[in-house]
Formats: structure tokens, C-alpha cells, sequence
């Protein structure tokens, strides 16, 4: 469905740490900084750009917008997790774990990070 979604950031050090750490996690390799100093995390469903906004304003999150990436297995996102913790990441919401759905129950974890954007990491334990 989507093409890519790109994300603002204050500080692209701490995003790609950030970042090349918890996507790390669920296989996805790290990021150079582009010429435009740019993160670019591309996997072969799309890609996440990380970017200081075009129009010179400090970046800032979304409220009521989460960005959920898929995770392999519930060890991935527990690593996904513990990564964005150890690396500038605030966690958020319920503590990783099972969530029981009426499509089946999925295993999640939240974290903000380092400019406050929701994440998500989630995999599919039942459909």
C-alpha cells in the first residue's frame, strides 16, 4: 500500500543510531547519511526516510500517528525493543507482549523515538 513514509528528525546522529539499531533488530541493514543528509532504510516493500523537514521548522511528532514495522517473531520484536531502549528510544503504551484481537492475537511493542514519532513492532502470533 505504501510507497515510503518519511519521518522529521531534529538530530540525525541520534536517529540513526536510533534507528540502524531497532531496525537492525527485524533485518533491515543500517543507513548511510545521503547527500541531502537523509536516512534511507529500503527493504523490498518500501522505505523509511529519515530527514530534518524540507521547510527549515523543527520537526515534530504526530499526534495520534504510530508507524508499525513487521517482525519475524516475538523474539525480534523483544530485540527491536530492547534495542530502541538502549539507544535513545522512550518506551510507550503496555510493556511488550500478547494482545488479543478479534483478527487474531499479535505480539507487540511501542517505543517513541528520539524526536517523539510512535513506533511499533508487531508480529502476527495467531490469525
Amino acid at each position: 500500500m505504501f510507497s515510503h513514509i518519511t519521518l522529521g528528525s531534529n538530530d540525525i546522529a541520534a536517529s540513526k543510531k536510533f534507528y540502524d539499531t531497532t531496525l537492525g533488530a527485524l533485518g533491515i541493514a543500517p543507513s548511510g547519511i545521503n547527500a541531502k543528509g537523509r536516512l534511507v532504510y529500503t527493504t523490498d516493500h518500501g522505505r523509511l526516510i529519515v530527514t530534518r523537514p524540507v521547510n527549515g521548522q523543527p520537526a515534530t511528532a504526530a499526534n495520534g500517528g504510530t508507524i508499525g514495522f513487521v517482525a519475524g517473531s516475538e523474539q525480534a520484536v523483544d530485540a527491536w525493543h530492547a534495542a530502541g531502549v538502549a539507544n535513545g528510544g522512550v518506551p510507550c503504551e503496555d510493556p511488550p507482549g500478547i494482545r488479543h484481537m478479534s483478527t487474531g492475537d499479535l505480539y507487540l511493542a511501542y517505543l517513541r523515538d528520539p524526536t517523539g514519532n510512535k513506533l511499533c513492532a508487531l508480529y502476527r502470533v495467531t490469525a
